[in-house]
């Protein structure tokens, strides 16, 4: 988010937040309290289990109001990009930017958010749960941030995640704890996303785990050689999470009941 609309940067006790009903006290100003992935319109999110939470003061003209996030990573100086027709009347969207790994990023206006479902409450209506099945997923990803964005999706869902920053890496984190399902990107140092997929279908002990590859690779000869490597589905950067998380679901109860995939 631009950090022209940020005032502060509070940490505060988790216990507090929870009995704050939805206000919290900033510089002796009571702040209307909201949680951004609420703001986003995921009603069903639960917040991480903290024993502080960043909590960001925000203004933007005469309007402010307080947003609970799971982290605060830092300040960086970014090209900003203009969206496109695509998104140019979805409210909140201040513009997008391109990080040097290639990944691309949008940047939010909370305030704009807030202002936005108070106009429509409609909009606050839950989203279509997606029942997690219990068990291990594993992270492979040179990026660290794309990691830990998948962590933290991937465990409010209720999943246990293994994180691994490579194929050597993800190899011998498997020798000694077998994940049930791998999400797998494909360019990465050491091995990459192809070479570890065939590693782990040639091997009996592990050629029955479900692996999701996600990846910026989107042209058809990469698509078809996953497949034909064994690769269960294939989404490319960005992807919808409600899509991934469906996806995830199909394969562990399928692999669970039939013993096979």
């Amino acid at each position: 988010m631009p950090a022209a609309l940020v005032e502060q940067v509070l940490q505060v006790k988790a216990a507090a937040l929870d009995e704050a009903a939805g206000r919290v006290d900033v510089a002796g100003q009571p702040l209307a309290l909201h949680y951004l992935p609420a703001l986003l319109g995921d009603a069903r999110a639960q917040p991480l289990a903290q024993r502080t939470v960043p909590v960001l003061a925000l203004h933007a003209g005469t309007d402010r109001l307080a947003l609970r996030v799971d982290e605060v990573l830092g300040n960086r100086e970014v090209v900003v990009k203009n969206t496109g027709p695509q998104l140019a009347h979805v409210p909140g969207i201040a513009g997008a930017t391109v990080l040097g790994s290639g990944e691309i990023v949008l940047i939010l206006n909370p305030v704009v958010l807030a202002q936005h479902l108070a106009q429509h409450p409609g909009l606050q209506a839950p989203i279509p749960a997606v029942h997690a099945a219990a068990g291990t997923i594993m992270v492979v990803d040179d990026s660290l941030t794309v990691r830990k964005v998948t962590q933290r999706l991937l465990e409010r869902e209720g999943y246990t995640v293994l994180l691994a920053k490579d194929g050597v890496d993800a190899l011998e984190q498997i020798a000694a704890h077998r994940p049930d399902l791998m999400l797998v990107d494909i360019e990465m140092p050491r091995m990459d996303g192809f070479d570890l997929t065939r590693h782990v279908r040639a091997d009996p002990a592990t050629h029955e785990i479900p692996i999701i590859m996600i990846t910026s690779r989107s042209a058809d000869k990469h698509r078809n050689l996953a497949l034909q490597l064994g690769v269960n589905a294939y989404f490319g950067k960005p992807y919808q999470q409600t899509v991934l998380l469906g996806a995830i679901a199909g394969l562990l109860p399928a692999r669970g009941e039939s013993g096979e995939r």
